[in-house]
């Protein structure tokens, strides 16, 4: 990735400052796309990135390395450990193991970009680059808010109907649900590719965010009207808070059953086993509504970009933390496991 100084034009846009660290080729493709008029084509965007000094950006490039490292090693571990110990092959850890590949491919998406990104001023990508890595991070973000409401419905069925859990939820049941939540999210996500003839065309290349995420892009200023005018914000709408009615709804029908428990041991041991996917539905939730829920046009500051971070990297750090510490089987799984490598 090439650095890039930013200045300011007349007209109050943000376009790229003449350097010598550009030659003359650079420059003159740069400013072709930054051009205005029928027929512009974007090659490329340059993304802002954090406003912070120098050493700040060293130290969060230090702290985030470290989390995307604990992200990739965690949720391996517990793929690792789901698939060979046969005490966890249930439908609850077939879903975990879902959540862990879907989290090791999010934080994969943007991890990397974030990370070099700190270490200059700017960063550049390509255009296909950008409209991939929004499609991909977005297609993965609305199959985590549909896989979340699948795994409420696990335990809905486990606390309400245990019986016929392993009935309900038999092994091809369970292999449908999950291909459809996958397919699910990539399929809606088409709808936020119609901006991409716009970005084409439009001539504005410079993105303030840390990735090519779809709210950033829809702040580029030919996208006001046509973004407002889309249907993509619906589906936005659409994909969060649908599932998470569903996720609330559950948790009512799966508390009310609890409450009839006669023994207050038995109510504890039954909402603790629903207690880590409450919490992990919180963070999710709470950092993603934060973010596509808020105007569209509303410029972003760097605290809206940590809170982008948190989303896209600590949270899928921290997600097989809470299922790990707090279960027991998991962790006789890792020890098994650890014991068969050495």
């Amino acid at each position: 990735m090439k650095k890039v100084e930013i200045r300011q034009d007349s007209r109050g846009q943000m376009v790229p400052k003449p350097s010598k660290a550009f030659s003359a080729v650079s420059q003159r493709r740069v400013w072709i796309q930054m051009g205005l008029g029928n027929g512009t084509q974007v090659v490329e965007f340059i993304l802002l990135g954090f406003s912070y000094p120098a050493h700040i950006k060293i130290l969060l490039f230090a702290l985030l390395l470290i989390v995307y490292l604990v992200t990739l090693i965690a949720n391996g571990l517990f793929i690792l450990a789901t698939l060979g110990e046969s005490g966890l092959h249930s439908p609850m850890y077939f879903f975990l193991c879902n959540l862990s590949v879907l989290d090791l491919c999010y934080s994969s998406v943007s991890g990397p970009t974030v990370l070099g990104g700190l270490l200059i001023r700017s960063s550049t990508i390509t255009f296909y680059g950008c409209v991939t890595q929004m499609y991909i991070a977005l297609s993965l973000g609305q199959t985590e808010c549909f896989l979340l409401a699948v795994m409420a419905w696990d335990r809905y069925v486990a606390v309400c109907n245990p019986l016929r859990y392993q009935q309900i939820l038999s092994g091809s049941v369970c292999i449908r649900v999950a291909t459809t939540t996958w397919a699910a999210g990539f399929l809606i996500s088409v709808t936020a590719l119609s901006i991409v003839p716009v970005l084409r065309f439009c001539g504005h290349n410079i993105v303030d965010h840390l990735v090519c995420e779809l709210q950033a892009l829809s702040r580029l200023p030919c996208m006001s009207s046509h973004f407002s005018n889309s249907s993509t914000p619906f589906f936005a709408l659409l994909t969060l808070v649908v599932p998470l009615c569903l996720i609330f709804f559950t948790y009512v029908c799966i508390i009310a059953a609890i409450l009839r428990i006669p023994t207050a041991e038995s109510r504890h041991r039954t909402f603790a086993t629903c207690g880590s996917h409450l919490l992990v539905v919180v963070l999710f939730y709470g950092t993603a509504m934060g973010i596509y829920l808020r105007p569209t046009l509303t410029a972003p500051s760097d605290k809206d970009k940590l809170t982008s971070l948190f989303y896209g990297l600590v949270v899928p750090a921290l997600n097989p933390l809470i299922y790990t510490l707090r279960n027991k089987d998991v962790t006789v799984a890792l020890k098994k496991l650890y014991r068969s490598s050495t």
